[in-house]
């Protein structure tokens, strides 16, 4: 073929070429994740609760071990969405011991590997789309009472999903996490589940009509309550409104935080507070609720969850 033929053809060739890939991109363009879990329009990943914490690399078997995925927040029974196109297989089994929880898939597909854990889907083989409806969540609190419910997300290499998961955002502020609210819990450790309840954010209520909307901090009757930041006062907070033996609380504004604080009696209901400074004491709860975990219940004034504001008190000295 003459020299200038053949260029003439390779022209063509790569005209067609890029007018198809404008046509039909990779797929690799979508640099994060679909959301994974209703209800998490972020995919939040859970932070730490008395079973551990979700993010990667987290400590596992006492410390002898590693997270090699994320725990994306998903509530029992939520529906869960492929992340990505791609292949499915399974099943994969993670706990080997057919609890209620070990069931999940793998997908494979638009340049990724994932195994999504603690999930029934829909079919372990065949072709799925990028947001397409995958499973629904197990019921991991018939499991793990307490914990935060999530799915496992790890990838096949066993690399970080992190920032396929969530999109990049500026630096936090240093204080992001708040000091001990609580003397004799340094760790602000939540509450798991007792008769009457349990004390993480999203917990059902009402007989499963309502949602907890916010967290329950571990507090014994009569210990010792600090101000989680710096703000200024208000209340008094009642959320019972039957002047029962703990129908008391504070709010407190500030440090880009604003947060209420009910089931104590605050030292005063006005004027400002440091962090780490004495906010007052926990009230009698086991008077209103015998057997119960005793506790300070947190929720912040927009109802979002504080769950990683408070997750590492034990890191605070203050």
């Amino acid at each position: 073929m003459p020299a200038l033929s053949l260029v003439a053809l390779v022209s063509v060739v790569s005209t067609v070429f890029a007018k198809q890939l404008d046509a039909h991109p990779p797929q690799q363009q979508h640099h994060h994740w679909a959301q994974i879990c209703s209800g998490n329009p972020i995919n939040k990943i859970r932070g730490c609760d008395r079973y551990g914490c979700g993010h990667f690399g987290a400590d596992r078997h006492s410390g002898k071990g590693k997270h090699a995925g994320v725990d994306v927040i998903c509530a029992d029974g939520a529906t869960v969405y492929a992340p990505f196109s791609g292949q499915l297989s399974g099943p994969i089994r993670f706990f080997h011991n057919g609890n209620a929880i070990d069931d999940g898939v793998q997908i494979r597909g638009s340049g990724y590997c994932v195994k999504l854990v603690c999930i029934h889907p829909i079919r372990y083989h065949g072709q799925i789309h990028r947001g397409q409806q995958l499973g629904r969540m197990l019921p991991m609190q018939r499991v793990f009472p307490g914990i935060v419910s999530h799915i496992h997300v790890e990838n096949c290499d066993h690399s970080d999903p992190t920032p396929l998961l969530t999109h990049v955002l500026p630096p936090l502020p240093q204080n992001t996490h708040w000091a001990v609210v609580c003397s004799g819990n340094p760790t602000n450790e939540i509450r798991g589940c007792d008769k009457y309840g349990c004390g993480y954010y999203g917990a059902p209520r009402r007989n499963g009509k309502g949602k907890h909307t916010g967290v329950d901090v571990i507090c014994a009757d009569g210990a010792t309550v600090y101000a989680p930041f710096s703000g200024e006062l208000s209340g008094p907070i009642k959320i019972f409104h039957n002047g029962n033996a703990i129908d008391d609380g504070v709010q407190i504004r500030g440090s880009g935080f604003c947060v209420k604080l009910v089931c104590i009696h605050p030292i005063r209901y006005r004027g400002r507070i440091s962090k780490g400074q004495v906010l007052g004491r926990m009230l009698p709860m086991q008077r209103v609720f015998p057997g119960i975990t005793s506790h300070i219940h947190v929720e912040n004034c927009d109802r979002s969850d504080p769950t990683s504001n408070l997750e590492r008190g034990k890191w605070q000295k203050e």
